[in-house]
């Protein structure tokens, strides 16, 4: 079931809101458990952890900074 416009715009703000510092609080404090690596493989790391949490959240970021899509259906079927 896809989300609508409204539902992926919440979702998107709570994911920037909440859930992306969650993620970057886990990922630096796994990192603290070890012992620090070289800083181009820290720097690596820290990439990739950046690339990775926007990949499978990508659908629920498109089109949001769009104008509502059904606002225009809205506005002219009611004529």
């Amino acid at each position: 079931m896809a989300l609508s416009w409204k539902a992926r715009r919440r979702w998107s703000l709570f994911v920037l809101v909440v859930a992306l510092p969650a993620y970057i609080v886990a990922a630096v404090s796994i990192m603290a458990l070890f012992d620090r690596p070289p800083f181009w493989l820290e720097l690596a790391i820290y990439v990739a952890l950046g690339i990775v949490w926007a990949l499978p959240l990508k659908a629920v970021f498109r089109g949001v900074g769009q104008p509502d899509p059904e606002a225009d259906r809205r506005s002219s079927g009611d004529e």
